[in-house]
């Protein structure tokens, strides 16, 4: 199973796999960080397909097409915002991921790429972040024969370090 899992240091909307996440926000058109990337590397056709979708509650996800970029499809989900970790954030955090994962199988994603889901403004600790992502997609892949390959896209050095001494 540990086979399944990469780590990546770059830019996500760079990779060529079938599945990007986005870490969106509840609107899903657009915002800062990865999200803004991502919406300016796809091009305008996604905003117009998000409007469709009315948005997206935290710990969900849902999915669109990949258009400019070199993926089939994206899959938004919405972390919390960390507010202490006394607000239900480390269970929505476990299912942005687990949910993400689902849409990646039902449609037929054999390789799926992450960034760092709410660690940038929306302020969840770095470590807790990853320990869950981790966690939750070594389950999923336990049970579940794709997607075949997660990668974990780190832009940042702090990021990169956390996964892969957790990788170890």
């Amino acid at each position: 199973m540990e086979d399944r899992i990469q780590l990546f240091k770059g830019d996500i909307t760079k990779l060529w796999v079938d599945a990007i996440v986005n870490a969106a926000n509840k609107t899903l058109l657009g915002g800062g960080g990865v999200d803004g990337a991502i919406h300016r590397a796809a091009g305008p056709e996604l905003v117009r397909e998000c409007m469709n979708l009315n948005g997206c509650e935290t710990g969900q996800a849902k999915i669109t097409g990949g258009y400019y970029l070199h993926v089939k499809h994206l899959i938004h989900t919405v972390g919390p915002v960390w507010k202490g970790g006394h607000a239900n954030e480390h269970e929505l955090l476990a299912s942005c991921y687990y949910q993400s994962l689902k849409l990646a199988n039902d449609n037929n994603c054999r390789t799926i790429a992450f960034p760092n889901v709410s660690t940038g403004v929306y302020g969840f600790p770095k470590d807790i972040a990853a320990r869950i992502a981790l966690n939750e997609v070594r389950i999923f892949l336990r049970n579940s024969p794709t997607p075949e390959e997660v990668t974990f896209c780190c832009f940042d050095d702090e990021n990169y370090e956390i996964y892969k001494n957790l990788l170890k």
